[in-house]
């Protein structure tokens, strides 16, 4: 059965978010990134994976949304068949849109999908990081 492992949030500074969410709730900082799409940090609670995302331009964030969206932005499911689970998501009416990265050799590899009602979210066969940086 697929896991739920990720939650992104769209924030103005990740910085300050992780600073929240680290010391109101114990979270664990697990990494960062500063990709062409956004900046952020990630946070764990050892199970689940907060991505704190500055998205770059209005179409890394979603033509829907706009780089100044702030709120939940997507989630992601850890998969053992990355192929198969693909195939039945589209079966069941979710669109693909992007890998990220390109390469699925990455650790942080995922496919991006909107479900029927347009709501963004990945699957991997990597997962995101929940242990520390």
């Amino acid at each position: 059965m697929p896991k739920l492992r990720h939650i992104a949030l769209s924030v103005p500074d990740p910085d300050k978010a992780a600073a929240f969410y680290q010391k109101a709730f114990g979270l664990r900082r697990v990494g960062s990134t500063n990709s062409p799409l956004a900046t952020g940090v990630y946070l764990s609670d050892g199970v689940i994976n907060i991505a704190l995302l500055k998205y770059k331009t209005d179409e890394a964030a979603g033509k829907e949304r706009g780089k100044s969206y702030v709120g939940v932005h997507h989630f992601g499911f850890v998969v053992e068949d990355l192929e198969a689970t693909s195939k039945l998501v589209e079966a069941c009416g979710g669109q693909f849109f992007l890998d990220l990265p390109a390469s699925r050799d990455t650790l942080y590899y995922e496919r991006k999908y909107r479900d029927p009602d347009g709501i963004i979210f990945d699957i991997s066969h990597h997962g995101w990081g929940v242990g520390e940086e």
